[in-house]
Parts: C-alpha cells; structure tokens; sequence
C-alpha cells in the first residue's frame, strides 16, 4: 500500500491498491464507489482497476473503468490548514456520474446533493454527482479543523515536483528503465512517511533507511542512539554480505553528518573487517540476483550498481537493456565526502562519459567498461570503448 501524509505532520494513513484510505490513528477509513450509466461500481470488488504512484511519488492514481472511460481518483496529502489528504475524482468518461465517499466529515467544496440509491453504504456516507469530464474534490482534515469548507488547494502537480525534489535530494536518477526510476523514488517517499525498518528486526535495513533519510534532509543527530545499537546488533547477527557494508558506509555519512569524528574511526574499523571476507564487500549486480524488495537494500543495490565503492563507475557493467541508451545520475557518494554525478551519452557503439565531482574528489575509475581508463579530475568527459559482448550479456 501507500503512504500518505504531510513531512513534519504526525498523522499518516495507507492508500489500498484499490483507492481506500485508512488512517494509522483508527479513524474510519474512506472507501469511495461510482454510479456510472450502467451500475455501482465498488473499486475494492472491480476487475478493471489500475492503480499507480505519479512519477512513483506518494500521490497515488486509481483508475476504475467504466462504460466509456474511466473514474480516476488521486489522493495526496499538503500542509494546508494543519495538513489535509486530499481524494480527487476525475470523471474521465463522456457520461455524468455520481461518487460517493463513506464518510460524512469530509470537507468539501459544495454540499453533497446526489441521492445514494441502489447499493448499501454506511451511515453518514455522502454522494457527489460529477459531470462529464469534471472533478470533484474532497478532504479529510488531519485535526481539529477551523474550516468548513475545502479551500482552494495546490494543483498535484505541484504535489508531484514537492516530493520529487524531496527525494531527488539523495541522488537524481534518469535511467533507460523508468519502472526502476520510479522506484527509487517511491521508496524514498516511503521512507520519509513511514520510516525505516525496526532497529530490533532487521538492523541493516534500519541503517539503510536511515541514511536514505538524512540524505534527504532529516537531522542525523536525533538518529544517533538507535544507529549506534542497530550497528552492536548488526556486528553481531548480520550476515557479511554487500548490504552490511553498505548498512556501514550509509551509518559513517550519517555519523559524519552530526560531525561525530569518534564514531567515523570505529566504522572504519568495522568495515574493514567485515570486508576482510572473499565475497563479503561486493553488492548483488544487476541481472546476476533478482532485485531486493526490502526498501533500503533496493536502494543500496541501485545505488551500488552505478556508482561502486571508491569511484567506480557502473562496477558491474551496463544491463544490457541500456546499451546505446543515453542516460544520466547525479549525486551518488565515492565515499570519504565526496559525490559524483555522471551522463552515458553514446557515439555509435562506443559510450562516452560525462562527469563531475563535488566534494572531495577521488580517482574515478570504471574497471569493467573501461579497464585503461581512471581520472582524478573534477570534471570531464571521455569516450569509452565499445562494452565487450560479455559484460552485456552477463549484466
């Protein structure tokens, strides 16, 4: 499901794959339903709906078909009057119709005038008719409201770039395979709502998340405490593999941002030993295992696969879904302060590598595409040779 709610705001609720919303703090939840030309249509007992998250943000769509199009509702959440959740229905059809909500204290912009007849409903739910190709817009207050009415509301795109700003924050990617995009910033989104993995339950995890959410502007010293436990927990439990290591080099740019030089020295020392097995330092590449679905090790992994430890770039070499498609990634770590932000741009078969560091610069290298080649310089670019036939078919 999916998170919404409002950063800096306590109050959160989960949106069902079919378009409910239930809030975490045991209020009623809001179901919602369609009177189209033919029938009710129950979006929890329909076959034909589609959801997604825009842009893979926390404003989720659901579609609902109907005779001649869609019902397609968005639920997004602002700021706005002590923080609202916003359930927006678009009659995407050329045919009126009515929708109800199953909630009576949903502000609105006009009083509810469409008679609910013909399928049950709890008490107190209201009905709304919505003209074709109109919207209709309702809100669920996070408080007390001062207000009775719902006030004019940011348009959700403007939703949609807030939180991608928020989560390209710890590294933008534009890559050949949009789903996986879309990904990473949904679970960034979800991080920043719900919060990481439990220390107790899966200590990695929790360090994973919570690097991912001081890279997106939480304070790290609040985390601290926990970080230091999850670490003792996971020095003595974790199984030595890549996303330790990472759960590691996430827990020193945390301890780095609180300016907590003691600690840096101890996780370096715990790496060190960690790393120390044959296997134990190197992230899972792309095509060779399935894809995390935890989502701090998706994150560690995708981040691990473009840019490895030390400034080595695409370390497993390109899945061969990406070979003479051009791609970007910006502000991804090389480790010791510094980041690196690169582009493949193609020239014929050959790549070519566009790149600037910020930071403390380190030596760039890319020991499986370009074997020869490595720079310290803070920015350039460069044309690679053509990837071997190998790399590709094994990436």
């Amino acid at each position: 499901m999916i998170t919404t709610g409002v950063l800096g705001g306590r109050w959160r609720a989960s949106v069902t794959p079919w378009g409910g919303v239930e809030p975490w703090n045991g209020d009623a939840e809001c179901q919602w339903h369609i009177a189209a030309d033919d029938r009710w249509h129950s979006p929890q007992q329909e076959p034909a709906v589609r959801q997604r998250r825009i842009d893979g943000t926390a404003v989720a769509e659901t579609r609902v078909r109907i005779p001649e199009g869609d019902a397609v509702q968005r639920v997004y959440s602002v700021a706005d009057y002590g923080g609202l959740t916003v359930i927006e229905v678009e009659n995407a059809s050329p045919l009126p119709i009515a929708v109800a909500f199953t909630r009576g204290d949903l502000l609105t912009m006009r009083p509810p005038t469409a008679p609910i007849e013909g399928i049950e409903l709890p008490s107190g739910s209201i009905a709304f008719p919505v003209g074709h190709r109109a919207t209709i817009a309702v809100a669920i207050p996070h408080s007390s409201s001062t207000i009775n009415v719902l006030p004019p509301l940011p348009p959700v795109a403007g939703v949609v770039r807030g939180w991608l700003a928020t989560a390209h924050r710890a590294g933008r990617f534009l890559l050949p395979d949009p789903a996986l995009t879309d990904r990473v910033v949904a679970e960034r989104c979800e991080f920043a709502l719900a919060g990481p993995a439990s220390p107790d339950d899966d200590p990695v995890g929790f360090l994973l998340g919570v690097a991912q959410l001081v890279r997106i502007g939480e304070p790290a010293d609040p985390w601290l405490p926990d970080v230091a436990r999850a670490l003792e927990s996971a020095a003595r439990s974790a199984p030595r593999d890549w996303s330790l290591t990472a759960a590691i080099d996430g827990a020193d740019r945390v301890m780095a941002l609180a300016g907590d030089g003691r600690a840096q020295k101890d996780l370096a020392a715990m790496r060190k030993l960690v790393t120390s097995g044959s296997d134990s330092g190197s992230a899972a590449p792309f095509g060779l295992e399935s894809v995390p679905t935890d989502g701090g090790r998706f994150l560690a992994w995708v981040e691990a696969a473009l840019v490895g430890d030390g400034g080595r770039l695409l370390p497993f070499g390109m899945p061969t879904g990406w070979m003479g498609a051009n791609f970007e990634v910006y502000g991804l770590s090389t480790g010791a302060g510094g980041e690196v932000s690169f582009a493949i741009r193609w020239h014929g078969d050959r790549p070519a590598v566009l790149w600037e560091q910020q930071g403390e610069p380190c030596v760039l290298t890319a020991p499986v595409l370009a074997p020869g080649w490595s720079t310290s310089d803070t920015k350039g670019e460069t044309l690679w040779p053509v990837p071997p036939s190998s790399v590709a078919e094994s990436a």
